[in-house]
């Protein structure tokens, strides 16, 4: 995948906050993704799909659930940018709730 093709995916709020959280959790199931993010399911899953079909996300089945990680042979600049967006202020406010409402929320995986 070249380049801008990375930037695109991370254009759209919902695919960067799910990536931001799966970057720091390294592992997430949709139902976590969705308390975390306070967003529906099926809304969640499209844009994992997307991530997945990419070559961003890979998935790991455990029982009746799925977890979404990131893949291992992404270039090593996403990966540094992924973690200066996390600790940048820009993104800092929302990230921060995002981690809150996942640490806070009981979730069907668990």
């Amino acid at each position: 995948m070249l380049e801008h093709e990375y930037l695109k995916l991370l254009a759209d709020e919902t695919r960067l906050s799910c990536v931001l959280l799966i970057f720091q959790q390294k592992k997430m199931c949709v139902c976590e993704l969705t308390k975390a993010l306070q967003l529906s399911q099926p809304k969640i899953s499209r844009h994992l799909a997307l991530l997945r079909q990419s070559g961003v996300l890979t998935t790991e089945r455990k029982g009746q659930w799925v977890y979404y990680q990131l893949a291992i042979d992404l270039p090593l600049w996403f990966c540094d940018l992924l973690q200066q967006l996390i600790t940048s202020d820009t993104l800092s406010k929302s990230y921060h709730l995002d981690t809150t409402k996942l640490n806070s929320a009981n979730v069907c995986c668990d």
